[in-house]
């Protein structure tokens, strides 16, 4: 395949991709990879399957081709195509947390200056840079990076660049505990997203979008937090990011903790008086507070689906149904095997959960 057809192929699998036929766009690159007989459509080819794998979050593969570009640009001998292989090195081995790996490639880099292409990858490798730091929790280095990454991104009007690092931003203050900087800027990657990103990949709605969710569990606002990990998952279902999905679930199952806490906390609060109100005999007090409680106790479901008895009050042995309603042990073993009284579900016998 010469180097002609070879560009025709490698736009035909950017036009797959763009229209998230993802695994068609492979298959076409791949073929690519295996024909061509040009050196500089094999770099390109290389890049692209490089950035498509970086964004499914297949990081393995990602790295296995960014050692296969670094040696077609060895071959190539241009210093442009050597320092975007090393960032590609870099990306790749930030993406497996080999951040020392990640911070020698990126210093390899730093090291190739005057090459043409430097000024507009300096941001990058910075921002690579600086998620590495991250990683290791040198706060001082990553956020040095990160400024740097930003004053790139704001010299060459590079929106993308800006995006990236706004994220990584608010992860840093995530991690340090401001978290009114850390919804910050990702909402400002949501903005630049909103005004600039109509022909941009997915992944930066979706990574600014994580970001938001995560400084608004933190700040405890659990309907926006949940809002924003929804938008994030959907994309990343969309585009196979199993990575991202995994983060989503994991700031899924925060959020829905923090709100377990606040209605753990109020049912304890409502339990509270009301025994402060029977000890006092005020009467009013009392019933108010044994309303809330039950309203509490309802919501949660956490009530004996047989006895009717709240759980969570006394300490008494539960035990759950496969369709995961739990009851007083006492009141299943009465029951025996005739299935969930609260779904009507059928049941096999319950084991210890």
């Amino acid at each position: 395949m010469g180097q002609d057809q070879t560009k025709q192929q490698v736009e035909k699998g950017l036009q797959l991709y763009q229209s998230n036929q993802t695994e068609k766009a492979l298959q076409v690159w791949m073929r690519v990879l295996e024909k061509t007989t040009d050196p500089t459509g094999r770099f390109r080819v290389l890049g692209c399957l490089i950035t498509a794998h970086s964004e499914m979050g297949r990081y393995k593969d990602m790295l296995k081709f960014a050692v296969m570009q670094i040696d077609t640009a060895r071959e190539l001998e241009d210093p442009d195509y050597l320092m975007e292989s090393y960032l590609n090195l870099a990306r790749s081995n930030e993406k497996l947390c080999e951040f020392q790996k990640t911070i020698s490639y990126c210093k390899t880099c730093q090291n190739m200056q005057g090459t043409t292409v430097s000024l507009q990858l300096n941001g990058q490798v910075s921002l690579s840079m600086g998620n590495a730091f991250l990683g290791l929790s040198i706060f001082q280095k990553a956020l040095e990076c990160f400024e740097k990454a930003l004053r790139y991104a704001h010299n060459n009007d590079d929106k993308m660049l800006e995006c990236r690092v706004c994220c990584s931003l608010g992860s840093f203050y995530t991690q340090i505990k401001d978290y009114e900087k850390a919804l910050f800027f990702p909402c400002k990657a949501a903005e630049l997203v909103n005004d600039y990103g109509k022909g941009w990949s997915l992944k930066y709605r979706a990574m600014s979008q994580y970001h938001m969710a995560v400084a608004y569990q933190k700040l405890g606002h659990l309907a926006d937090a949940m809002e924003c990990c929804e938008a994030s998952m959907k994309i990343a279902l969309q585009h196979g990011d199993r990575p991202l999905q995994a983060l989503c679930l994991l700031c899924f199952a925060d959020i829905h903790r923090s709100r377990a806490d606040i209605q753990l906390g109020l049912l304890k609060i409502h339990c509270l008086y009301e025994r402060i109100y029977r000890t006092k005999g005020q009467q009013q007090g009392l019933r108010d507070h044994v309303v809330k409680f039950h309203e509490c106790v309802e919501e949660m479901e956490l009530y004996c689906g047989m006895c009717g008895e709240s759980i969570g009050e006394k300490n008494n042995q539960l035990q759950a149904l496969p369709c995961s309603h739990f009851f007083h042990l006492k009141c299943l073993q009465t029951n025996g095997t005739r299935g969930c009284p609260n779904c009507r579900r059928s049941s096999m016998k319950p084991g210890f959960v």
